[in-house]
């Protein structure tokens, strides 16, 4: 028979509840208000009386925004580099995890590499070191200057090797029975065990690449090659809207501060509508890869 809780953990509960529930508010509530900012004509939206409601319903913004072949070429380089990243990024974890997860025993040298990495995951080798590479490999201005220098995410690394770790070794055993090589435990076994860590680390290595901005900065003279947020710092740090190549007689329709929140909405986009479909997985990910092994 389950007893009921009683009136402390209830009222416990309760409070969590509208702990949770505030901060969960407050976290919205940037988001609203730069919604309802995108949404407002020229004339509240740069008289700052817009909060959390458009005034003077518009969609002008986001024609200008949609309209602009500088936001759109940035938009696209962060696409591309958000997705040849985030594949790179899982090939490397998954194919140095897989032999880290073994015995000292099956791999010789593994405490020692396991140092390396850990060392290397404390200390990195500065910014100019990294930029004197970037910049003597050619790759300056080009796609992989924003890929290659974060292709290895240790951490990473090191929850997907405790996951394969927890793994039950009689299921390895018996593939090795029937003949199955390295790859091809890898390939039938691991891999489909592991979708929640798999899932929890490509939402980490896409929401790394969507949002970094700083490489663009010193990696790209061009404004053809910035990624998106490289560019969004130029419009909403900078306040250069030269780079809209807006029309002055459109600055009668909209103003800079409404057209700025709506190419901030639309880069939120493509986070918000992806990480729904990969939350589920999110919190099993981070708790198996943690605690196994």
């Amino acid at each position: 028979m389950v007893e009921g809780k009683s009136w402390r953990n209830r009222m416990f509960d309760g409070v969590n509840y509208v702990i949770l529930t505030l901060i969960a508010f407050l976290c919205l509530v940037p988001i609203i208000h730069v919604l309802a900012v995108s949404l407002s004509s020229r004339a509240p939206a740069m008289g700052g009386f817009v909060t959390f409601w458009p005034i003077g319903f518009t969609w002008e913004n986001y024609i200008k925004v949609v309209e602009s072949v500088a936001f759109y070429r940035a938009f696209l380089v962060s696409v591309e580099r958000t997705l040849l990243g985030t594949l790179i990024n899982l090939l490397i974890i998954v194919l140095t995890a897989y032999p880290f997860s073994r015995s000292p025993h099956e791999f010789k040298g593994r405490t020692f590499l396991l140092y390396v990495f850990m060392f290397a995951m404390l200390f990195n080798g500065g910014l100019i070191p990294t930029f004197l590479n970037v910049r003597n490999l050619g790759l300056i201005d080009t796609l992989w200057a924003l890929v290659l220098p974060g292709a290895v995410q240790i951490w990473s690394i090191f929850l997907l090797m405790n996951f394969f770790r927890g793994i039950p070794k009689e299921i390895e055993e018996s593939a090795i029975i029937d003949g199955a090589s390295h790859w091809q435990l890898l390939y039938h076994i691991y891999l489909p065990l592991s979708t929640p860590v798999l899932a929890t680390l490509c939402l980490f290595a896409a929401v790394g690449h969507w949002n970094a901005w700083f490489d663009g900065v010193i990696y790209m003279t061009k404004m053809d090659n910035v990624p998106l947020q490289t560019f969004l710092r130029t419009i909403v740090i900078q306040l250069d809207m030269t780079r809209m190549n807006l029309d002055p007689k459109d600055l009668v329709l909209v103003s800079n501060r409404s057209v700025r929140a709506a190419q901030i909405f639309v880069t939120m986009l493509p986070i918000l509508v992806v990480y729904p479909f990969l939350q589920r997985y999110f919190v099993t990910g981070i708790r198996l890869g943690a605690v196994k092994g």
